[in-house]
Order: C-alpha cells, then structure tokens, then sequence
C-alpha cells in the first residue's frame, strides 16, 4: 500500500477522499442499524454530511473529461443531493419504507458502483492499494462490492406503507 497518490493529490480531492471514506464506513452501520434509535438516527446525519461533501467535491474534479470537462461521475454528484433531499422528506413524512430504499440504493450507487470503479487500473486508489497496474484490484472490489450489495438489499424491511387517506 502507497498512501503517495493521495498524499499528493490536491486538497479538493483529499477531501473528497476523506468524506467518501467516511460515508462508505458509515453507510452499512446507519443501513443495518435498528431503525428509530439514536445511533441510527446520528450515523444516518454524519452519513448524510460525508455524502454532501463527497458529491460537492466530486463537482470539482475534472480528471476524467468525457463531455468536455465532464464526466458521468458530475452526472451522478448532482443526483446525490437530491435522492438526499428525497430520503429526508421520506423520512419526514413517515414514509419509513421509501426512506430505507433510498439510501440504500443511494449507497449502492454511489459508495459500491461509483466507488468500485476508482480501482479501475490508473486511477488514484488502484495505484494506492495495488500498485496502479492491477485488474486484481477492481475483480476483488467487483466480487466484494457485489456481495455487499446484494446483502444491504436484502436487509431492507419488507413492511408496507399504511394507505394514506385521500
């Protein structure tokens, strides 16, 4: 493991590590947490802020320019935001169910799908945790992310909603 590629990135983009980082830790404790406690409720806010600086930031990284200085991965940052606001309102309005699918498609999305391919060979965390060079890096992360997802999908409750009058 060399921290060097991080270490020299720029601090938008250490930031943005940072938060991911702290997201993807976050994330599965604030998903598989009995619901309606304290610490669901404070992983799901430090969750929330991780995910609101890690889309802001990403807005601000332009390393990889497929549509001009853009890439799908901006088209992603400014969706985050606003399943966020959805998640909350849902959460809010006492839409338990709608809330629970939210984040937890937002957390596939974004930590698992977008996050798997940073190991992609020549990206920053592929050179960090295997040397830069390594398809083993991104089949490992495929393999486990797969896996992860297929269990936090899993756990979702299966209760309904009650019928809303009107």
């Amino acid at each position: 493991m060399n921290p060097d590629p991080i270490i020299y990135s720029t601090p938008l983009i250490q930031l943005h590590i940072w938060a991911a980082l702290v997201a993807f830790g976050i994330g599965p404790f604030a998903i598989l947490r009995r619901r309606r406690d304290v610490w669901h409720r404070v992983a799901g806010h430090v969750w929330v802020a991780a995910m609101v600086v890690t889309s802001l930031t990403a807005l601000g990284i332009f390393e990889i320019r497929l549509i001009g200085p853009f890439s799908p991965i901006h088209l992603l940052a400014l969706l985050v935001p606003v399943m966020l606001w959805r998640a909350v309102a849902a959460i809010r309005a006492g839409r338990r169910v709608q809330h629970a699918r939210t984040m937890t498609q937002l957390y596939i999305m974004s930590m698992l799908v977008a996050g798997g391919f940073t190991l992609l060979p020549g990206r920053r965390l592929n050179a960090v945790l295997f040397g830069g060079d390594s398809w083993t890096g991104f089949a490992v992360a495929a393999l486990l992310l797969g896996c992860l997802s297929v269990w936090l999908w899993r756990a979702q409750p299966v209760e309904q909603e009650a019928a809303r009058p009107g």
